[in-house]
């Protein structure tokens, strides 16, 4: 399916925060996903994730997450620069208000003509994969993807620390976990902390384990496994027709 692209502009706590948006072209309503970035925001390999998953018949919304801190439209490189600007940005961010941009992109894809309103999921990568998991506890979210998530356990999203894993029992919808089991950045132990912990609060969820690193669905890095993200993405695709295209 071919896609449409655009930039949108939300204020979020008197921030401008742009959201790339990539929809279907055909003229119809389509599901929604509140799409979220890595530590380094939207750069290329970001962008082609966002456009293949709208390929697919969604509305898909991608905020910033730096907004506060970073100029409209920065990339941070993925390098070891990259990496300390990101992080720090993160550590730099509230926690309330991550919190306060998944409201937003919310309410932007509740109210977008386009897009089925009460068919609303969320996706998200690394830090995003930690900020798919907050995004689920708004009663909106009836499917999240969480693709290597990190500082669930320990509670590391933002300035001070997260209660995510302590309010699993808020999620409501439906979960699928994306993990690679050589990513030094969340253990095995890590991985069955969350698991258990989901278990614990009946929410109903599925997760893959793939041999490989953190990031291994980028292209454009060292990382990448094309093996393993092919299969990942099927997975994730299934996952929400299955939810969304019943």
């Amino acid at each position: 399916m071919q896609i449409v692209k655009r930039n949108i502009e939300l204020k979020v706590d008197d921030s401008l925060m742009r959201v790339y948006v990539a929809s279907p072209k055909p003229a119809g309503k389509y599901p929604g996903i509140v799409f979220y970035s890595d530590i380094y925001q939207l750069g290329d390999a970001i962008i082609r994730l966002v456009n293949y998953l709208a390929g697919f018949g969604y509305v898909v919304a991608a905020p910033e997450i730096f907004h506060r801190i970073e100029p409209v439209g920065s990339v941070i490189e993925p390098n070891d620069l990259g990496r300390m600007r990101g992080n720090d940005d993160a550590r730099r961010t509230l926690i309330s208000e991550y919190d306060a941009d998944t409201r937003a992109v919310i309410d932007f894809l509740k109210n977008d003509n386009s897009v089925i309103a009460d068919k609303i999921g969320t996706l998200g990568f690394c830090i995003g994969g930690h900020l798919a998991f907050r995004a689920a506890f708004e009663g909106e979210i009836k499917a999240c993807v969480s693709c290597y998530p990190t500082g669930i356990p320990s509670g590391k999203l933002g300035k001070g620390v997260a209660d995510t894993i302590h309010r699993f029992e808020e999620i409501k919808g439906e979960m699928l976990l994306i993990f690679g089991t050589q990513d030094p950045h969340i253990s095995e132990n890590d991985r069955h902390t969350i698991i258990n912990a989901l278990e614990n609060a009946k929410v109903h969820h599925h997760f893959f384990a793939y041999e490989a690193e953190h990031t291994f669905m980028r292209d454009d890095g060292y990382r990448f496994d094309a093996v393993a993200a092919t299969s990942a993405w099927r997975e994730i695709i299934a996952f929400l027709e299955r939810k969304f295209k019943r």
